[in-house]
């Protein structure tokens, strides 16, 4: 990897333009991936200022498209780019780039759900967790059909520090629709607090850096776009295993328009539910009116500790799930039901008079 002050002004030769691409390769936008080019360079340009300093890094780009956002990341000095790619389409057009870029972008034509990004860069990378974060960036524009779904995926990882987040607080600045770039940085009290907001600001310091109107994009989506930037905390806001929270902050907003004791009461077993429920928000000083747009970070790292030591205290607890409860309930009142119906060879007989 190169690593000098001559690679860090490296800058691309001349390339036919990002819509030159796309008619070369006849690449077209598939609407049932959510995919949309962002073709305009002073955007891609602006998200990657957004991402921080790029001059010698190691970067990840997430679905590079036909690669305005990648061009973007070499002009800005990266030294180290890796792009996954899924739809092979747009290797040719990336192939392009790495010629022109030669010894910095490498290409994997594959799915960064199941990508193993542990093993992507070298160890001298890493920095320890407490330490500033390492010269290492996760950027994407991503399809909106899998926003959401990756975003709990790396920050699971996060809590765990595992994939990306084994070289320390790896940086990520990604695209959202702009609903759910609100949500991801909504502060308590905010109509768009949500399980998102929660998840993502116990872990990290997100910031929603800027819009993009949808009219920037080949195909035009029905919604703008926001751009997001992550910096993992040194220190979670949140002590407790990241699918303790994340069960509990799920069950609190799943009745986002009651009071949070509703959602709270369903952590438990119906048996006992109200004495539990009872329990844990005495045990975490929480008003169980409150709204769950209400709560703040303090509510919810004081519900988990408390929703933590009862599942120490009971060990069945962490694995209940009350849909599963109220399925085999049902399945039982439909075998009791049909017990009781007559048999249709036996028709009953009626009793004379």
């Amino acid at each position: 990897m190169a690593a000098s002050g001559k690679v860090a002004s490296f800058r691309l030769p001349p390339l036919p333009t990002i819509g030159e691409i796309i008619k070369l390769y006849n690449l077209r936008a598939e609407r049932q991936l959510s995919q949309n080019f962002l073709l305009d360079l002073r955007l891609t340009d602006k998200i990657i200022r957004q991402a921080g300093n790029m001059k010698n890094a190691c970067v990840c780009e997430v679905g590079p498209g036909p690669g305005g956002l990648t061009r973007s990341i070499l002009n800005a000095g990266a030294a180290d780019l890796l792009v996954v790619e899924k739809d092979k389409r747009f290797i040719p057009g990336l192939e392009l780039l790495s010629e022109a870029a030669p010894g910095r972008v490498r290409i994997v034509h594959g799915d960064i759900l199941t990508y193993r990004m542990d093993q992507s860069f070298p160890a001298h990378t890493a920095k320890k967790w407490e330490d500033e974060p390492p010269d290492l960036h996760i950027i994407g524009n991503l399809p909106f059909s899998v926003s959401t779904p990756l975003i709990i995926t790396w920050l699971e990882q996060m809590a765990n520090r595992s994939g990306p987040f084994v070289f320390g607080r790896t940086r990520l600045t990604l695209t959202f629709q702009k609903e759910v770039a609100e949500r991801l940085t909504a502060s308590t009290g905010s109509r768009q607090r949500s399980r998102l907001s929660v998840m993502a600001q116990y872990l990290s310091t997100v910031k929603n850096c800027f819009t993009i109107p949808g009219r920037a994009f080949v195909p035009k989506p029905d919604v703008d776009v926001g751009v997001v930037h992550f910096t993992p905390l040194a220190q979670p806001q949140i002590q407790q295993p990241f699918k303790l929270v994340q069960k509990l902050v799920r069950n609190v907003f799943q009745f986002r328009g009651k009071h949070c004791h509703r959602g709270l009461e369903m952590l438990f077993p119906e048996a006992k539910r109200l004495e539990l429920a009872e329990e844990l928000l005495r045990s975490a000083d929480v008003d169980p009116t409150l709204r769950p747009v209400q709560l703040s970070m303090a509510h919810f790292r004081a519900l988990a500790d408390a929703y933590g030591r009862l599942c120490r205290e009971n060990h069945e607890l962490i694995g209940y799930d009350f849909r599963e409860e109220l399925r085999q309930k049902h399945q039982s009142q439909r075998r009791s039901s049909k017990s009781k119906e007559p048999h249709p060879h036996h028709p009953i007989k009626k009793e004379k008079c």
